[in-house]
């Protein structure tokens, strides 16, 4: 049904098309209609309603242009190996398959929609069409497993760099993982991985970036604490570009860290920070603590520093900025 009514839509383009002729062309109810509406425009095509006037498709959703991302791509390794899906459940899940079955390091899986995003903690993550960058990012590092969080805060640091390089925004880290722009959400990292031996086999870096979405494009609970760099630089962000930069980003922040160990990742990552010397409310098993967000340690731990002078350490988990 959605494409026959997106056929109607294409027939008589930059014009409305009211519920009741669609209803009687389709032989459907009008309430079925709404449906469809709502439906295609959780899959990226925008509509404008007016009373009386009905509907008017504006804009179909963006595809990804494989020519112009690979031309572009200014990378060695990470990038230059491609999948990209109209719709998945999670880019994630695609990148274990494509270990399982011999993937290389640097493969990239993209999608235009996701259906079961993942976020941390088993959250969520709101991944419309067309509108963001859902990518997840094969790596292979010969490192011990208690190393891969500061593999997240490298994700971090690099994505923030190159959305600062890209967008001209004023972005900053929310430990370990959140990118923040005026206090609001706009882009989540999640890193999986499979061991052996306490060595980790590989990385699967999960990044999502709310590119190009717009207020309406948020469901209600979460206008006041998401936002998308469209909305935050005033104009529509090139999605290939973003994910030149970031992985351009990302392949000089990693061979600096095989490199040279974790020390020039953390001060980075400390001189992007929006946590540090700001008091913040953590969760632990054993209640709250409150204190001030002083510095990262060299396993990428936050330490905080309590109203009692202790220093305690968190390694995972999520903060409260107060």
């Amino acid at each position: 049904m959605n494409e026959r009514i997106l056929e109607l839509f294409e027939q008589t383009p930059e014009t409305y098309v009211s519920g009741a002729e669609i209803s009687r062309r389709l032989g459907v109810s009008r309430t079925a209609i709404w449906k469809h509406i709502e439906e295609l425009r959780a899959e990226g095509y925008a509509f404008e309603a007016a009373s009386r006037k009905g509907y008017r498709l504006i804009s179909k959703p963006a595809k990804w242009q494989i020519t112009e991302l690979m031309n572009g791509m200014k990378t060695k390794v990470l990038g230059q190996k491609v999948h990209i899906y109209d719709e998945v459940d999670s880019t994630q899940t695609i990148a274990h398959k494509l270990v399982a079955s011999g993937a290389p390091e640097g493969t990239i899986v993209l999608a235009e929609r996701q259906t079961a995003g993942r976020g941390r903690m088993g959250r969520s993550w709101h991944s419309p069409a067309g509108k963001g960058i859902w990518l997840s990012l094969i790596l292979t590092p010969r490192i011990p497993m208690y190393f891969m969080p500061q593999l997240t805060l490298l994700s971090a640091v690099a994505l923030c760099r190159a959305i600062q390089k890209v967008c001209h925004v004023e972005i900053g880290i929310k430990w370990p993982n959140d990118l923040l722009i005026h206090g609001k959400k706009v882009s989540g990292i999640l890193l999986e991985s499979s061991g052996e031996d306490e060595r980790l086999k590989y990385v699967i870096a999960g990044i999502g970036i709310s590119v190009n979405l717009l207020e309406e494009d948020y469901p209600e609970e979460l206008r006041s604490i998401a936002t998308s760099l469209a909305i935050e630089s005033g104009g529509k962000v090139s999605r290939e570009g973003l994910v030149q930069a970031f992985l351009l980003e990302f392949e000089d922040m990693y061979a600096l860290y095989l490199e040279k160990g974790f020390a020039p990742i953390r001060l980075l990552w400390e001189a992007l920070s929006v946590t540090l010397k700001r008091p913040i409310r953590t969760s632990t098993p054993s209640g709250f603590i409150d204190g001030i967000a002083d510095s990262l340690d060299n396993t990428g731990a936050l330490t905080v520093i309590t109203p009692n002078g202790e220093r305690i350490k968190i390694y995972s988990g999520d903060i409260e900025l107060k």
